[in-house]
């Protein structure tokens, strides 16, 4: 009987197998309602450098979604408190299903009701490499280094670069980011410093408006954004200026007349 029922299933099921490593992206998604691009594997020339996005995702939970090329497709780990620069703080990384090439240029609003519903930003994007041993390692080498669990690597993005490292700590999925010490440390908390699109130079609620999300969602999205600095306009300025007393000039004592 379990067995019928297991065939049964399997029927009903739609084929993802020409999809291969991109087959758990396709099944979690309808495209036909959601802007987020279909699946399929993507072959690069060679020598064609690795490209890594860094995409802030305000899902169920505020998010960032850290992904690497390799082999056709976006190897994938959300973090929850997105990168640090300093090695001093390991950020928890949850690997999840690979993602298409064409997710890199992917900003906007994933509608309510779909996987991962909510605003998306293109926080990061630049080219990746990964080290293997005092040199640049090739495809075969972060083969081995996933499998092995700690992938070195080098970024050289417009807000993360130098030398970094996924470690994995349990499970399959479960992995640290971690900055390696070089002349990119800092202490800096880059996720507040710099906030907004690379690619649009937006805040999430700005892309959120723009998509025509729905109110709780631009809610959402607005609880993601840092604070505003506070801009000083001429006019404020003018308005809270210290105002001085007026110098009072000391005239001199008017000379006598001769004579007098």
């Amino acid at each position: 009987m379990a067995s019928r029922v297991r065939r049964e299933l399997k029927s009903e099921l739609p084929d993802l197998s020409r999809y291969g490593r991109l087959a758990e992206y396709n099944r979690k998604r309808h495209f036909g309602v959601t802007p987020e691009p279909a699946g399929r594997e993507a072959a690069r020339p060679a020598g064609h450098p690795r490209e890594f996005v860094i995409q802030k995702h305000r899902a169920s939970r505020l998010h960032y979604d850290f992904r690497l090329e390799h082999r056709g497709v976006m190897l994938s780990w959300a973090v929850p408190k997105g990168p640090s620069p300093n090695p001093a703080v390991k950020r928890l990384a949850m690997q999840v299903e690979p993602h298409p090439l064409d997710y890199n240029q992917f900003e906007g609003v994933i509608p309510e009701g779909e996987y991962g519903g909510g605003t998306v930003m293109i926080w990061d994007h630049g080219v990746w490499a990964p080290v293997a041993g005092d040199k640049l390692g090739d495809d075969a080498d972060v083969d081995r280094q996933l499998a092995k669990g700690e992938l070195k690597l080098v970024l050289l993005g417009k807000k993360l670069a130098g030398s970094w490292t996924l470690v994995r700590t349990g499970g399959e999925r479960q992995w640290l980011l971690i900055k390696h010490k070089d002349e990119h440390v800092s202490t800096e908390d880059v996720a507040l410093a710099k906030p907004r699109s690379i690619v649009s130079g937006r805040t999430m609620v700005a892309i959120a408006r723009a998509a025509g999300a729905s109110e709780r969602q631009i809610a959402q999205a607005a609880g993601a954004d840092p604070p505003e600095p506070e801009r000083t306009t001429p006019e404020l300025a003018k308005a809270t200026a210290v105002t001085r007393p007026p110098t009072r000039s000391r005239s001199r004592p008017a000379r006598r007349a001769a004579g007098s």
